[in-house]
């Protein structure tokens, strides 16, 4: 079983950036790793995918402006977020790719106007 634990999120001004972290308690290398996020009343979206080759596809929404990466050796998988909006306020999910697949409990991004 793997834990997922996210970090990173917070505050920040339209247009400024954040890196969010997800780090597993065990190996990842042979998952693809995604976020997701959830907004206030919304269902919950995926955000991004990074598979275990390193291959990586985005939301239309966020395509240029956030970009996923990963640190096999750290077990752990990044999100860096530029040029904020405020629709990109959400809790952010960090899961694992199976059968099972993993969820981490989610970090809050808050993008203030």
């Amino acid at each position: 079983q793997v834990q997922l634990v996210e970090s990173g999120g917070g505050l920040v001004q339209a247009g400024g950036s954040l890196k969010l972290s997800c780090a597993a308690s065990g190996s990842i290398f042979s998952y693809t790793m995604g976020w997701y996020r959830q907004a206030p009343g919304k269902q919950r979206e995926w955000v991004a995918l990074i598979t275990s080759g390193g291959g990586t596809n985005y939301a239309d929404s966020v395509k240029g402006r956030f970009t996923i990466s990963r640190d096999n050796a750290k077990n752990t998988v990044y999100l860096q977020m530029n040029s904020l909006k405020p629709e990109d306020t959400a809790v952010y999910y960090c899961k694992a790719y199976g059968s099972p697949g993993y969820w981490g409990q989610g970090t809050h991004v808050t993008v203030s106007s």
